[in-house]
């Protein structure tokens, strides 16, 4: 597993050691990515059910200014905090040791620019995220990985199919703005050890 495009080009990424935990594929990052690379310059991005980081380093390696990452599981993060430093982006990250659902439910609208959303799949945890971000447009864009068979989520802006692998993105509405930089600490983070 590697950076696919950007600053980090080519950088290993460590993979959580933990079946259960499935990283974003290569090719479904890279089609994600590709996509909305014209929200990612100077973007604030958040990682919800981060694991490895994979998919919020690449948003970083293609220009976001700053990308938040919240996970639990002590295998994600001893490989997420591994691959901030093989990125060299301590500066640029907040790790939040969190539950993903109590998170996204805590923001409020313009919190970040892109969230990225990939809980386990068929997990129903998807859902009440997505329900979430409609309450609240906490991100202008959520992006969210799922299975090719997950059904009930409603219909997002635009869906993309890699695989068995689909990603759904929502679009908040037009005119919604994102927070200044200050207003954006909706929690307690921790910066990853050396």
């Amino acid at each position: 597993m590697r950076i696919v495009a950007g600053k980090y080009k080519g950088t290993n990424l460590r993979g959580p050691a933990d079946r259960r935990v499935r990283p974003t594929a290569e090719p479904v990052r890279a089609a994600l990515l590709d996509r909305l690379a014209p929200e990612l310059a100077g973007a604030r991005v958040l990682d919800l059910f981060a694991g490895s980081g994979a998919l919020g380093l690449e948003a970083l390696s293609r220009g976001a200014a700053s990308c938040d990452f919240v996970e639990t599981r002590e295998t994600s993060l001893s490989a997420l905090r591994s691959n901030i430093i093989a990125c060299r982006s301590r500066e640029r990250t907040r790790v939040f040791v969190r539950d993903a659902l109590p998170y996204a439910a805590m923001l409020t609208v313009g919190a970040y620019h892109v969230a990225f959303c990939d809980p386990p799949y068929e997990s129903r945890m998807l859902d009440r995220v997505v329900d979430h971000w409609r309450a609240s447009h906490f991100a202008l864009v959520l992006a969210c990985e799922h299975a090719r068979t997950h059904d009930g989520l409603p219909p997002g802006d635009e869906a993309l199919a890699v695989g068995e692998t689909v990603v759904t993105i929502y679009r908040a509405p037009a005119g919604t703005v994102v927070r200044e930089q200050g207003a954006r600490r909706e929690g307690r983070g921790r910066r990853p050890g050396p």
